[in-house]
């Protein structure tokens, strides 16, 4: 299936998904990477964050030209659910690792990027303010190769050493980034998919429970599947055959979309695996999934083309719920 999709993760392919290179002009068209402006909000954007924190994404980044919104969101996204999580450190104190607000800053790392305090943020500035928190982090980035877009995942690799966060963080920015015809580059995005895709990406790191369709307890693929598109609004059955036979099926060739259920297994009456498309990383389309016993909730690399290899299984086809 041949699909042309206008964002790539900037994130290297080996076995899992390790590196931090920078596809500067793919990304430049999410908005990331030398040159580029911020994008305006995509509808699962404005579903998802609140205003007043879509807001405060946007005035920060401008404070470090290159650096994307979008990137500030995912990570706001990631660490607190945009300052809405009620777990330990979001509010008050602080979480295991000792990280606090809703950036989840180490003390002594947000002290040394908390000054100047920004247009409505605290004095003393506080690391549970979501406005010292956000402008902190902006400067956090833009001190470790933000600026100017010239490193955006290497500085998000500084926020948080795990190449996983860094796929994470960077496919949340895509989905948040809305390109001006209502597509990515000829590919309809609908809110739907965006959304679920969404929900699926902040699980990564959840680990595989067959039978599993519980957020922090444990995801099989199906379940992963049900569980995103029940967020966005959208009924699905249960296991992974019963999804691929309710949903529309598209057309080999037709472009992917952020949130297209992808199947595997060893025939159309066959199905054994299914994964929510995320994007390309280095050319090569990536899903999220559930993907086996031992393993958790990640972002991997699969062959679009009918018949395509995916460990013992092949790729069945696509569908758009």
């Amino acid at each position: 299936m041949r699909r042309v999709v206008g964002t790539v993760l900037a994130v290297g392919l080996a076995g899992a998904l390790v590196g931090t290179a920078v596809i500067a002009s793919a990304l430049s068209l999410a908005g990331v990477g030398p040159g580029a402006r911020g994008p305006a909000a995509s509808p699962a954007a404005r579903a998802t964050i609140p205003t007043g924190m879509l807001v405060l994404y946007q005035a920060a980044s401008a404070t470090c030209p290159g650096l994307p919104w979008t990137v500030l969101a995912a990570i706001g996204t990631v660490e607190s659910d945009n300052a809405q999580s009620t777990l330990p450190g979001v509010h008050s104190g602080a979480n295991a690792a000792g990280a606090e607000g809703p950036m989840q800053f180490e003390p002594t790392t947000f002290a040394a990027y908390a000054q100047p305090v920004p247009p409505g943020g605290a004095l003393p500035p506080s690391p549970y303010d979501p406005t010292d928190a956000v402008y902190a982090a902006a400067r956090l980035l833009c001190a470790n190769g933000a600026s100017g877009g010239a490193d955006i995942a290497g500085a998000v690799y500084a926020y948080n050493h795990s190449s996983s966060y860094v796929a994470q963080v960077l496919a949340l920015a895509q989905s948040y980034a809305a390109a001006s015809s209502g597509s990515i580059a000829g590919t309809p995005v609908t809110v739907a998919g965006a959304v679920a895709l969404e929900w699926a990406l902040a699980q990564i790191g959840t680990p595989y429970v067959w039978g599993g369709e519980t957020p922090g307890v444990g995801f099989d693929c199906s379940g992963l599947v049900q569980a995103a598109y029940e967020v966005a609004g959208v009924a699905l059955p249960r296991v992974a055959q019963d999804q691929y036979d309710a949903t529309p099926k598209l057309a080999a060739g037709v472009a992917l979309a952020p949130g297209d259920l992808v199947f595997f297994g060893s025939g159309p009456a066959a199905i054994d695996h299914v994964g929510l498309f995320a994007g390309i990383v280095n050319g090569r389309d990536v899903m999220v999934d559930a993907p086996h016993t031992g393993a958790d909730v990640r972002v991997e690399a699969f062959g679009d083309a009918r018949g395509a290899r995916f460990g013992s299984l092949v790729f069945v086809g696509a569908t758009r719920p």
